[in-house]
């Protein structure tokens, strides 16, 4: 039955790298106002919530037959899409309440929504006229709400059988749906990198901006900078930082036979070397884990970190103004979560300081890392 049951991962796996859809970005160069305000970040975010619905409510005509074709895939998860789809459309309609709050300072993208039938009903007749303001903005828009919408769908069309960020296996996962809106967490993944590196540079910058983020080191990669330094310079690496897990190697712990050992042994280390940087958190490489282990997980007193804002800055993927200006579009669209950079990646220090900077004047707010999913 293992077997069985591994063959059938490694095939889907394997139909999953066939066709990957085309990472989306978006040049925010379009849009024609900065974010120069919180009722100016609401206009910008009404925009991007109504051409997301817009291109979600068109996918919603299509059959298995037609949604296999525009994913790329033989197989997919009906049940799983169409429970994506309904997480996403409650999340819409919750933004887009916010982002209304402000009609009375600056109407555009303003219609009358209270409901679910309000958001689909404008949704499905929204469009961008011509000698509109912000037409350069309308077809760059919805070219990259169609294909972050298929990024979506096609890992819900994968769930479980390929685990990712797209879906909670129970209450220890948490994604930041919890925050308050205008509430972001900024993450980063693969660490650290070696002396004086990416690593070094990003907690620097973030002290001297007064603002912290969860680092989630690799075992391996952290106990290769202590033995090639110190344990006092690791944690002055770290100082002001949190610090969760990601693991021993930077793997799949859906099917790793010593996936236990992976994380219990890491988050030892983290928490042996950095007690007041430590948090109990891990983040799954790839987003991949298992779906039977809440009881471990609850066991060993670790929650699982997940994300929901992607910067797709790893290698082969976006450019560093690109991957800002996808973050910057899914920030305005989500209006709150948890946003994942990788800094063992050059792309991160050019990408973040843009993000900071387009959205200074814009009302938001970075959570403390201390007190994230408590």
């Amino acid at each position: 039955m293992r077997i069985a049951l591994l063959l059938t991962a490694c095939v889907l796996c394997l139909n999953a790298q066939a066709a990957p859809v085309d990472v989306a970005s978006l040049d925010r160069g379009t849009w024609p106002e900065q974010l120069s305000s919180p009722a100016l970040f609401d206009v910008a975010s009404r925009a991007e919530i109504l051409m997301f619905a817009h291109s979600l409510l068109a996918s919603e005509s299509q059959d298995d037959a037609a949604l296999k074709q525009r994913l790329g895939l033989k197989i997919i998860n009906r049940a799983a899409t169409d429970d994506l789809r309904r997480r996403l459309w409650q999340r819409l309609l919750e933004n887009y309440r916010f982002a209304q709050e402000s009609c009375e300072v600056d109407a555009s993208f303003c219609y009358l929504v209270e409901s679910m039938d309000d958001l689909r009903e404008q949704a499905g007749k929204f469009e961008v006229s011509q000698d509109s303001f912000y037409i350069a903005w309308a077809a760059p828009s919805r070219t990259f709400h169609e294909r972050y919408l298929d990024e979506l769908l096609r890992k819900a069309a994968l769930f479980p059988q390929i685990s990712s960020e797209v879906a909670r296996f129970g209450e220890h996962e948490r994604n930041g749906d919890e925050f308050n809106d205008r509430l972001f967490l900024l993450t980063f993944d693969g660490g650290p990198a070696p002396a004086s590196g990416n690593t070094d540079w990003l907690a620097d910058y973030l002290r001297k901006q007064k603002m912290n983020a969860t680092f989630f080191a690799l075992g391996s990669s952290l106990q290769t900078r202590v033995e090639r330094s110190s344990v006092a310079e690791v944690q002055a690496l770290y100082q002001g930082q949190c610090v969760g897990t990601q693991g021993w190697q930077y793997r799949s712990h859906s099917h790793w036979v010593d996936w236990q050992g992976s994380v219990t042994r890491s988050a030892s280390l983290v928490q042996n070397l950095m007690p007041e940087n430590y948090v109990p958190l891990f983040r799954p490489p790839y987003g991949q884990r298992r779906a039977d282990s809440q009881g471990f997980f609850q066991a060993q007193g670790l929650q699982v970190a997940l994300w929901d804002i992607d910067s797709q800055d790893e290698p082969g993927k976006l450019e560093a103004d690109e991957s800002a200006q996808r973050v910057l579009t899914l920030m305005l669209l989500w209006r709150k979560g948890v946003i994942v950079f990788h800094d063992t990646q050059g792309k991160a220090r050019e990408a973040l300081p843009m993000l900071l900077q387009a959205t200074a004047q814009s009302g938001l707010g970075w959570q403390d890392c201390r007190e994230a999913f408590r």
